[in-house]
């Protein structure tokens, strides 16, 4: 559960339709406080002042946003200096050139986009933990949003290379930080309707096959909610002897082999 009181960090908010923003609802609503991070003072224009209406706008000037890029070290720990004591950190954060690194082709010789793209996808968790620590002095729970990296989806190739290594490193850090106390675990998510998810070059195709593998229904919007949920359960204090795990919250599609049949669908 929750703390009541306590700070909570969401960090790469793009966007009021995206599972960062359901998760910091969720923790406003059980009584965390919550402080948002976006990339920087542009990213926030392009994405959240653009896109809100009169209702959203009002809402945003209501949240506490910091801004942080992740892949100069020098922002991340200034972040966490700044704020002081913290209870949970979800780390919702990835990058890569759709031109060059997602696609019908796998192949490229953009070898800066891959770096870059594994940087922000995978090693900024290691960054944001190194100096989040100092911010937990009696714990708390650092989560990763990821998507299921076990399969070779069409289009999604290195984004799906990135995510299986942050996969990797939450383990790592799980048993770095055990002996701080924090607990750090990722979620895997199904598809859903977002921002960041229509950069995917075969989004549909991906949600086409989450129709046909999910034993439960899978909502590509509201399901966010359900995401949402468990990643709020693995930040709080409910998950106390969790850690280094990846938790699948997709309709059951991540242990299905091949197709639904129709006398399987409710």
């Amino acid at each position: 559960m929750i703390e009541e009181g306590k700070t909570y960090v969401i960090m790469g908010l793009l966007d009021t339709n995206s599972i960062a923003y359901y998760c910091g609802e969720t923790i406003e609503r059980l009584g965390g406080k919550v402080v948002y991070t976006v990339q920087n003072e542009r990213m926030k224009k392009i994405f959240l002042e653009r896109t809100l209406g009169r209702a959203d706008r009002e809402k945003m000037d209501s949240l506490d946003i910091k801004y942080c890029e992740v892949t100069i070290e020098e922002e991340v720990k200034a972040l966490f200096e700044e704020l002081g004591e913290v209870a949970g950190v979800l780390h919702s954060i990835a990058f890569a050139n759709p031109k060059t690194c997602l696609g019908e082709e796998f192949h490229t010789n953009a070898f800066d986009d891959l770096k870059l793209g594994f940087h922000i996808s995978c090693v900024s968790l290691a960054t944001v933990a190194q100096y989040a620590q100092t911010a937990m002095p009696n714990g708390g729970g650092i989560v990763a949003m990821t998507f299921e990296s076990r399969k070779a989806f069409a289009y999604y190739n290195w984004m799906s290379v990135n995510k299986a290594a942050l996969e990797a490193l939450t383990r790592a850090l799980a048993r770095r930080h055990g002996k701080d106390l924090i607990r750090v675990n990722a979620v895997s998510a199904g598809p859903v309707q977002t921002k960041a998810g229509s950069a995917i070059q075969g989004f549909d195709t991906l949600a086409s096959t989450w129709e046909k593998s999910s034993p439960l229904p899978w909502d590509l919007v509201e399901d966010k909610q359900e995401v949402a949920n468990a990643v709020v359960f693995l930040m709080g204090n409910f998950s106390k002897k969790i850690t280094g795990q990846t938790l699948h919250v997709d309709g059951g599609a991540s242990i299905i082999g091949g197709e639904i049949q129709e006398h399987e669908r409710p």
